[in-house]
């Protein structure tokens, strides 16, 4: 007991040595009164120093009690001398001005001191408040100038910018998927201001202020998320000065897109801010029409001194014609047609909805303690009737089958985290202690009877037959189909975390993070409401539970060079059942991850390595065949393949080399292939997962003129590559171990340039650009039914006005 009273003694007495300090607090505007992000706020002669934020605030903390000379500097600025005394347990308030508007500060030279770097800025995603660099795993943050600067239409368009995600496929055109490092991105990967989303709906991109991109294993934070990334989506901020924009877009195949955007105080403590658009545009593909709305409001209220509660929601209605592009034939290869050729009906539709709202209340404990509380909920839906699964057969016919489904989910879900620093002797810890909890809520409509004038087979119900090469061949139905709603399937999903992290500074070079999650989710047993004759049919549900520690390790031989290296665990519920209707178990996920971090030139130019290797026990795919050995068509029944290994590296280039010029690029391979298989009656050992390619790059540049009669000119270029690829499914052996039949579908490499022009004068912009200017033809492949063409060469041009 002598050696407890002793140790409590220590740590008491340490922390109680370190509360005698103090803290600086303030905001850094433009002289016209706009925030001033990412300002070097410092204090002379000693190490302390930080970056405001997108706001313009920023916090120093744990200053000794003594007299210091405040130094802002921002490149191209006057830079700005303040004295100020610090007094233990007290905070002092600076508030100050650059002498140059906010337009002038987007137009002088970025240097690292600013945190524009990939390696110095902090991001909510990691949910620590530390550096990048500080971080033993790859992050990459794409922000609002890049995606004004390239017009971004969908997500796809920003995460070009983030080497190692891709777009694997676009089923239908109803949504984007992506896979990062060979693992698909789910519902449980994609958040917007922290909180889990359905990217079903398609997100609208001109509201964003960045989007950021937690490389590797997040389990530690989130829970049951798939191992390749988590991509965050921060939304625009109120702000309490005066300001917005109008703008207007069009483009190729009738886009027109005109958007609003304000922002302003109400009060002393109340700022609001609102955004919104509404987007039509026919498309490349024949038949092919899109209708979008969407706002955004949120209001930020400052509650006290420490406190402020930030309110924010949104509404997303998207109307579109369902498109499985150009389909396969004989199952092994695709149809050979002009990219316009569109093989639906006119009739089909799929209409989307989504709201989503959010309460995040941020309270200052103390000068080393903060509290963060976060409670949302969203819901989705889309109500979608169309011809589908395009697999013509070896002589070119096909039954058009029709599909009918509906959507209706809910979600709710709540998390807190405490975050601080305290010091034990000489070593600092940054702690991080939270916990989640979340609720899904979902039903499927999919069991419709469907009136046909052709014929049904077994639960397929077809529209007609026609050639796929040959429209003439037989006539075309034109008629509408009627449905009849049979049934609804419930399905409920209870999801809790509780999660300790802490980031251990044992010097200036040498740091620690080390932490552990407890999971547990409970799959309620799905229940199947029948409205034709009041029966109900329950199915097991199923309980999981885990725990997922991480370890890693930071170098720094010298302040703008680290070394890292991480271990983590994880477990994935895999959602679906055999084809016996058996739940699937857990797949226990693996993650080593090791890199080096680096700012070059004064920060100018960053560049970033990062090698990993994943290894899943059992990873579930669509099962190729249902239970009475036919080919399976309905992707809730999976089967595990067995253990699957991903391996890779990748290349973060990003800076701004020169003044006025941005420049983002990157390289990555992966091998993601089967490492564990059944010798017979299984999938091949070694073989490539579809869906996967092994090399993929990204590179884009801007240039803005700073001096001469050309000032405010900016052009640009945008160049994307995706390697070969394998489409439909991965191949299974027979009772000998030899291949039953090639399953697989090859789809080609291709990359793609765009380059863009613009000009800025006082209030005004326009910016211009043209997509794929090789006219490059490929696609985007789901399975080996849904192939749709990559979009043609298009234009694009937004004129904006700011006030």
């Amino acid at each position: 007991m002598k050696q407890i009273y002793l140790f409590l003694s220590f740590i008491l007495l340490s922390i109680t040595a370190f509360g005698q300090t103090g803290a600086i607090k303030g905001t850094i505007t433009s002289s016209d009164g706009q925030p001033a992000p990412y300002v070097t706020i410092g204090l002379k002669d000693t190490r302390k120093g930080t970056l405001t934020n997108e706001d313009g605030t920023f916090h120093l903390k744990n200053i000794k009690q003594g007299h210091y000379t405040l130094i802002i500097s921002y490149t191209g600025t006057k830079t700005l001398y303040k004295e100020v005394d610090v007094v233990a347990e007290k905070t002092v308030e600076f508030n100050g001005s650059l002498e140059a508007s906010a337009s002038q500060l987007n137009e002088v030279v970025v240097d690292g001191k600013r945190g524009n770097t990939i390696n110095k800025r902090q991001v909510n995603i990691g949910k620590l408040p530390i550096a990048n660099m500080d971080l033993p795993q790859a992050v990459t943050v794409v922000g609002h100038k890049v995606i004004e600067e390239q017009q971004a239409q969908r997500l796809s368009d920003v995460v070009k910018n983030v080497n190692g995600i891709y777009m694997a496929s676009t089923r239908a055109g109803t949504q984007e998927s992506f896979n990062s490092r060979g693992y698909q991105f789910s519902s449980t990967n994609t958040f917007k201001n922290g909180a889990r989303i359905n990217p079903g709906a398609m997100p609208e991109m001109s509201s964003l202020e960045r989007v950021e991109v937690l490389k590797g294993s997040a389990a530690i934070l989130y829970g049951n998320v798939a191992p390749g990334a988590v991509m965050n989506m921060v939304t625009k901020q109120p702000k309490f000065n005066w300001g917005g924009e109008v703008n207007l877009r069009a483009g190729s195949f009738g886009l027109f897109k005109p958007a609003f955007d304000v922002y302003g105080p109400l009060s002393q403590n109340v700022a609001f801010r609102v955004n919104g658009t509404f987007e039509t545009a026919d498309s490349y593909r024949d038949q092919v029409h899109s209708k979008r709305y969407y706002v955004n409001p949120s209001f930020l209220f400052k509650l006290g001194k420490r406190t402020e509660l930030l309110v924010q929601g949104d509404y997303l209605k998207h109307d579109f014609t369902p498109d499985f592009g150009i389909g396969s034939i004989a199952d092994t290869a695709i149809i050979k047609v002009p990219r316009n050729t569109f093989y639906g009906a006119p009739w089909q539709y799929a209409h989307t909805q989504q709201t989503t709202a959010s309460a995040n209340l941020r309270h200052q404990i103390s000068n080393n303690w903060n509290l963060s509380a976060l409670v949302s909920y969203s819901k989705y839906q889309r109500d979608y009737f169309a011809i589908e699964r395009i697999q013509a057969k070896a002589d070119s016919t096909w039954e058009r089958p029709l599909g009918r489904n509906a959507n209706n989910e809910d979600y709710y879900s709540a998390q807190v985290d405490f975050t601080g620093k305290v010091k034990t002797g000489r070593i600092e810890h940054t702690i991080l202690a939270g916990a989640d909890a979340d609720r899904y809520y979902s039903g499927n409509y999919n069991s419709y009877g469907i009136s046909t004038q052709y014929k049904t087979s077994g639960s397929t119900v077809y529209y007609d037959k026609i050639n796929v090469y040959n429209p003439n061949a037989f006539p075309r139905a034109t008629y509408i189909p009627t449905d009849t709603l049979k049934a609804v399937t419930v399905s409920p999903i209870n999801r809790v975390g509780i999660y300790v992290q802490d980031l251990i500074s044992i010097s200036e070079k040498v740091k620690v993070l080390a932490g552990v999650r407890f999971s547990y989710l409970q799959t309620e047993s799905p229940v199947t409401y029948n409205f034709i004759n009041g029966s109900k049919t329950t199915t097991r549900g199923r309980y999981d539970n885990a725990f997922s520690p991480k370890l890693g390790i930071v170098y720094k031989p010298r302040p703008n060079t680290a070394l890292f290296a991480s271990y983590t665990s994880s477990f994935t519920p895999n959602t679906g059942n055999d084809i016996y209707g058996n739940p699937l178990p857990a797949s226990i996920i693996e993650q080593v991850e090791a890199g080096v971090k680096n700012d070059f030139f004064d920060g100018l130019l960053s560049v970033n390595v990062t090698a990993y290797r994943i290894k899943n026990n059992n990873y579930a795919q669509t099962a190729p065949f249902d239970s009475t050995g036919k080919q399976n068509n309905n992707s809730a029944f999976k089967a595990l393949i067995g253990g699957t290994l991903s391996q890779g590296v990748e290349l973060d280039i990003a800076g701004h080399p020169i003044k006025g010029m941005d420049v983002i690029a990157g390289y990555s391979y992966n091998n993601m292939t089967i490492d564990n298989a059944p010798a017979n009656n299984g999938s091949v050992k070694g073989e490539r997962l579809v869906g996967n390619p092994n090399h993929t790059a990204n590179a884009s540049i801007f240039y803005t003129i700073q001096e001469s009669k050309l000032k405010g000119l900016k052009f640009g270029a945008g160049f994307y590559y995706i390697g070969q690829r394998y489409a439909g499914w991965n191949n299974t052996t027979d009772s000998k171990g030899q291949i039953a039949a090639n399953r697989l579908i090859s789809v080609p490499g291709f990359s793609t340039l765009d380059i863009s022009a613009g000009y800025t004068i006082k209030k005004i912009s326009v910016m211009a650009k043209v997509s794929n200017l090789t006219n490059t033809y490929n696609y985007y492949v789901h399975e080996n039914y849904s192939i749709n063409p990559i979009p043609p060469t298009q234009f694009v041009g937004t004129v904006s006005y700011r006030f």
